[in-house]
């Protein structure tokens, strides 16, 4: 297929890596409201059995989330579900919030899997279409029911998933939408539409997630494409042709992950494609300053999953956290801080005695109306990905795997242009030496992330 035009850096960025985050649900085409969540996955894949890791040594358990993802009490600087499963049980647990993309923390562990040797982690939350590939590659343990007898408590549409039939390595952390954010001091009417975020007024103060599945997924449906089914790539070019006039436009400000939430507390940004729990979390620290709403057109839905790495030595201690917070009482109290869709059953009835506006809102635990205006991206072929890569790159960075983990090895650099960032890596990727940086360290100012994209991923 030969280009329309050259896409821009900011382009380029959202698709390059193919797949996304809190935006990938690996799916399925042709999902009803109920499906869903059951669709968050691909479908089985050949894969190899989940390894065995060695004796079971006990101690520590060692866990990889993402930011802002567990009840955190900012007085005591600590998790109070966590503090207290420590206290009843006497296992210690080292919480870190490692995980900022999932093909950025795969490249740093992937080394050591494929070696069996310790990762340094004993739980690990990760993307479906991510947790499909570790599960796939052996990279898993398999999970004792007998020790995670709270597995029964999974939502019925989690509980049966395209990537772990029966989820026998994984269980789900939480789910949550992709839509529209805003400052409700700003904009008082509220987003709602794809025009009213672009709306005059907001230009230049726009910024949209680097999940391609989430940013490409809701433009694609406000054009009228089904994101469930087959669509083609001339759809998809459609998408990003519109994308790319908006950023040429000056009404985009910045292509984010997580930082789109500093910029609206700091006014740069008064209006988003973000996530559900995010903005929630915003608003409650904000005085209520900001809200998020499901487009009209149709938002994105997406799952993280818990897994217990193959060189994990510690596998009942990490089983018995994730019983833990499959406690109805405990996954409640999670989803009163987090404010995305809690996976656990019964959790709903103890958020009534927690909070029972949490208890009764459709972005916590949704009802079927609510899931029939989200739908799962589907699964991209191998074919698509690469396609997609070469229009972004000009080349398959499937070839380049190996270089382009270097990167993990990168600083930022805080400079006055947000997509600029310093990598300690190099030159074989065209990276220019950058008159700030010092000694090894090389800048781009193409993508963010080059394949480090929070939630994008690529074919093994």
């Amino acid at each position: 297929m030969t280009t329309k035009n050259v896409l821009s850096p900011e382009t380029r960025e959202l698709i390059k890596a193919q797949v996304s985050r809190r935006g990938f649900i690996a799916g399925v085409g042709g999902l009803g409201t109920v499906g869903l969540l059951a669709a968050c996955g691909t479908k089985a894949a050949p894969k190899t059995a989940a390894s065995t890791a060695a004796a079971d040594t006990g101690g520590t358990v060692r866990w990889a989330n993402w930011t802002l993802y567990l009840d955190y009490d900012t007085a005591t600087k600590k998790y109070p579900t966590l503090e207290a499963f420590q206290k009843q049980s006497g296992i210690t647990v080292s919480y870190k919030e490692d995980v900022n993309d999932n093909d950025e923390f795969y490249g740093k562990v992937q080394g050591q899997l494929k070696l069996g040797q310790d990762i340094g982690y004993d739980i690990v939350t990760l993307t479906d279409w991510m947790a499909g590939r570790w599960i796939r590659l052996g990279y898993t343990q398999k999970l004792d029911a007998t020790n995670i007898p709270n597995k029964v408590n999974i939502l019925d549409k989690l509980a049966n998933v395209g990537f772990d039939p029966g989820r026998n390595n994984s269980l789900t952390w939480q789910t949550g939408f992709a839509g529209f954010g805003w400052n409700k001091q700003k904009l008082p009417k509220g987003i709602h539409t794809v025009e009213q975020l672009f709306a005059s007024e907001n230009k230049g103060k726009v910024e949209v997630l680097s999940e391609m599945r989430d940013t490409m997924g809701i433009i694609m449906q406000y054009q009228g494409v089904d994101i469930e089914s087959g669509f083609t790539e001339a759809q998809f070019m459609n998408a990003i042709d519109f994308l790319q006039k908006k950023i040429s436009d000056g009404f985009i400000r910045k292509v984010a992950g997580n930082s789109y939430k500093e910029d609206l507390i700091s006014g740069d940004a008064v209006a988003v494609i973000g996530w559900s729990g995010d903005m929630f979390q915003l608003s409650s620290e904000n005085a209520g300053k900001f809200d998020f709403a499901i487009p009209d057109s149709g938002g994105t839905l997406w799952s993280d999953n818990m897994m217990i790495p193959s060189t994990s030595t510690n596998k009942i201690n990490a089983e018995k956290v994730m019983n833990y917070y499959y406690e109805p009482e405990v996954a409640a109290q999670v989803a009163a801080y987090v404010n995305y869709i809690c996976p656990v059953k019964g959790a709903q009835a103890e958020m009534e005695k927690i909070d029972p506006k949490l208890a009764a809102s459709p972005y916590i635990f949704p009802t079927d109306e609510t899931l029939s205006k989200v739908k799962v991206f589907r699964s991209l072929t191998p074919a698509e990905e690469t396609t997609f890569s070469i229009l972004a790159w000009g080349f398959d960075p499937h070839a380049y795997h190996k270089d382009v983990w270097r990167f993990h090895r990168c600083r930022r650099s805080v400079t006055d242009d947000p997509g600029r960032i310093i990598f300690r890596s190099s030159r074989s990727l065209g990276l220019r030496q950058d008159d700030n940086s010092s000694n090894d360290c090389w800048t781009r100012r193409t993508y963010r992330w080059l394949n480090l994209y929070r939630r994008h991923g690529y074919n093994n």
